[in-house]
């Protein structure tokens, strides 16, 4: 995409929102900007109508400012509370039927390619546990099989937030929860193991206790699925309006969780390593000298 079409006519200044002004003089498209830049310049999400202290609104504001280039991006999202925030976010982004989410992005990726096959179009899938490992299961693993070049982000919150806390099969195991007065009686599914079997070339699982990390996992993902084939992140998002705690107390859950069974889990191919060391997005690792711990 020509860069052009984000710069406003000078016919047109007086009359434009001072919201569009700012992003045109100061958003990040063209420019290199990272998470780490955050509160430096005019963001593509900023305020929303997502509840007090969400954990998934702080997740989607690290995912967009990550971008590596937003302005040739669309997001694909699905029925949830994600979907909430997608009118007030500045860049395309489509709204898919609950749990069909990566059929459209796959059809949306092919046809890009063959209506700029000299440029890259990032196709980027966001949707909650529900949509993606629950009722629209099917189409993400079949996307992964297949093979398409698209990064699909799971909004881990274990629950079904938009509709009242009922258990999902990303609820973990014994967990009381509406529908589940007396615990969930099936394991977690272990969706980034899925997600490797699949083909997924670049899989990480992460949490909001490391916006860092979220930021630069997605970079890695968005570049990989760029060049070499479908890319997965998961990311913890604890909700504190269902789990009936203070936004405070959910970051400190998110924080737990993050040392006991959410630890922080990266698996990439050789090829995308390859690629991430050459394009200098991760610095090439240091072999052990023999003989050496």
């Amino acid at each position: 995409m020509s860069l052009a079409i984000t710069k406003i006519n000078p016919a047109f200044v007086d009359v434009m929102p001072q919201e569009y002004l700012d992003l045109a003089s100061d958003g990040p498209f063209a420019a290199d900007k990272s998470v780490k830049d955050l509160g430096t310049f005019k963001e593509l999400i900023e305020e929303h109508p997502l509840c007090a202290g969400c954990n998934l609104a702080l997740a989607f504001r690290t995912l967009i400012s990550a971008l590596p280039c937003p302005e040739d991006t669309v997001i694909v999202g699905s029925t949830g509370c994600n979907s909430l925030a997608f009118p007030q976010l500045a860049i395309h982004n489509v709204h898919a039927l609950f749990g069909n989410q990566n059929a459209v992005a796959s059809g949306l990726k092919r046809g890009l390619k063959l209506r700029f096959p000299d440029q890259n179009k990032d196709v980027v899938v966001m949707a909650g546990d529900g949509a993606t490992a629950d009722i629209g299961f099917d189409m993400t693993m079949h996307s992964w099989i297949r093979g398409e070049n698209i990064t699909t982000v799971m909004f881990d919150n274990e629950i079904y937030a938009n509709t009242g806390g009922q258990e999902s099969g990303m609820t973990p195991f014994g967990t009381v929860r509406n529908m589940a007065p007396t615990g969930k009686n099936f394991q977690k599914m272990n969706v980034p193991e899925f997600a490797k079997q699949a083909g997924c070339v670049y899989v990480a699982k992460v949490s909001t206790a490391n916006t860092a990390k979220i930021g630069q996992c997605f970079r890695n993902a968005v570049l990989a699925a760029r060049e070499i084939g479908p890319t997965y992140i998961q990311i913890y998002t604890p909700c504190p309006t269902n789990l009936k705690m203070k936004p405070a107390e959910s970051v400190a859950l998110a924080k737990k969780r993050a040392k006991e069974d959410y630890a922080f889990e990266e698996y990439m191919s050789e090829e995308v390593e390859n690629l991430l060391v050459s394009s200098g997005a991760i610095k090439p690792k240091v072999k052990k000298e023999e003989g050496k711990k």
